[in-house]
């Protein structure tokens, strides 16, 4: 370099977000008429997240005019273990991953929220039962969420959407058939073929 020359490098992180970005843009871009639907069915808060470390990173955010006020924002973070997305994320992770994170601090939002790192691997064990995650109050006060995998072409779960609705709604079957319907759809917009017995 010559003297009073200025040389400027990218950073780890801006390159991993260059890298990251026309994925979730494509994903995003994929997503979004079921996410419209989704939120045309239910009137909920609507949220396409993805697993970014021990965050979810959200990459899509409808908002209805008469729900639970949230703290989510499109690019903001939250732990994976404190949000309806998160914990799909992290049910699907790989074993390496999920260990990880439960042997790391959790920090408990609310009194609902989940730290425990035992029942935390029951609940993920659970998730992945049954293809769902249903949370109540344990990222913001009268929230709840309801979220479901969304799987690429190799069958990993590669995103997660979820609704957020008020805890005084009882969960309904028709919230759920919604956001696993919307689910499915991008997942086979994504390549996903389920393997049939």
């Amino acid at each position: 370099m010559k003297p009073g020359t200025v040389q400027y490098s990218l950073g780890m992180r801006l390159w991993e977000v260059g890298v990251q970005t026309p994925t979730a843009h494509n994903l995003r871009t994929i997503a979004l008429p079921y996410l419209e639907d989704l939120y045309e069915t239910t009137r909920e808060h609507v949220h396409l997240a993805i697993r970014d470390g021990r965050d979810a990173l959200y990459l899509e955010k409808l908002s209805g005019h008469h729900a639970v006020r949230v703290i989510s924002r499109v690019g903001g973070r939250l732990p994976l273990h404190s949000t309806g997305v998160g914990l799909v994320l992290l049910a699907y992770a790989p074993n390496d991953s999920v260990q990880d994170y439960l042997e790391s601090s959790m920090q408990r939002f609310l009194p609902m929220t989940v730290t425990d790192p035992d029942l935390l691997r029951k609940r993920l064990a659970g998730i992945r039962a049954e293809g769902m995650a249903y949370m109540s109050e344990e990222m913001t006060v009268g929230s709840s969420s309801l979220a479901a995998p969304i799987r690429d072409r190799t069958g990993q779960a590669v995103a997660a959407v979820s609704i957020v609705t008020s805890t005084a709604e009882k969960p309904s079957p028709e919230n759920e058939q919604a956001v696993r319907q919307a689910a499915r759809g991008i997942s086979r917009a994504l390549g996903y073929r389920r393997a049939t017995a």
